[in-house]
């Protein structure tokens, strides 16, 4: 039976981020580069709330890419970055160190959201399902290519090699799994009304429409209507 068949759980789980930063941003074409920052940091959000180990990789920041979203870093203020001179991720020791540290307590399933698609993510993963037995999970829409065909056939590539294509509110809502798992469940709704656009409004609404709920923000009295004579 393939592992694979076993969903994304807090414990077999491990996440790295490759390369968000800015001059990569600029070059994407494939998302709309307001989104792609939206999941991205969703997806971090998603990591902290499940305490996923995560890893932070960078190319050339100084010379070349600039820092990496500081919202992203924000969210993991002790983590240290990584960096590396190689496109791919996998050609440096730290990287490989990092994983296999994680791999070693059983986190195999390796969730993947990076710059540029068919470049940085493609490289790295190909070769480090070649070298190990991990599994990649790529997060099609918290990575960028810099095209819309770069990053499809990227994906396509990736897919035909076995590498499994998600999104990062796929990830959140399979690492959650039960809504009966209340330590989670305001953190996870939480979240969603942030980052998960209409899902987000339709929990909002939800909420405050029909479970008369008070709404989440303060704000100044609702006057009228008065209709103009």
């Amino acid at each position: 039976m393939s592992s694979k068949l076993e969903v994304l759980t807090p414990q077999n789980s491990q996440l790295i981020f490759i390369d968000q930063q800015p001059q990569m941003a600029f070059g994407v074409q494939s998302i709309d580069r307001q989104v792609l920052k939206n999941n991205v940091v969703g997806l971090a959000k998603a990591a902290r709330i499940f305490n996923i180990p995560t890893t932070i990789t960078t190319v050339e920041t100084l010379s070349f890419s600039g820092h990496t979203f500081p919202e992203l870093l924000a969210v993991f203020p002790e983590t240290d970055i990584l960096e590396r001179t190689s496109m791919n991720s996998w050609d440096d020791q730290n990287v490989r160190d990092a994983l296999a540290k994680n791999a070693a307590a059983g986190r195999k399933k390796v969730v993947v959201a990076g710059l540029w698609t068919e470049v940085c993510n493609t490289t790295f993963a190909l070769s480090c399902m070649h070298d190990t037995d991990y599994e990649i999970y790529m997060v099609a829409d918290a990575s960028g290519g810099t095209s819309s065909d770069g990053h499809k056939y990227a994906m396509d590539r990736m897919v035909q090699a076995g590498v499994v294509p998600v999104t990062w509110q796929q990830v959140l809502l399979e690492w959650q799994r039960d809504w009966a798992r209340k330590e989670t469940y305001d953190a996870v709704t939480s979240l969603a009304k942030e980052h998960s656009g209409a899902y987000g409004m339709g929990i909002d609404y939800a909420y405050t429409m029909v479970h008369k709920a008070d709404e989440r923000v303060p704000h100044g009295k609702r006057i009228g209507p008065n209709p103009a004579k």
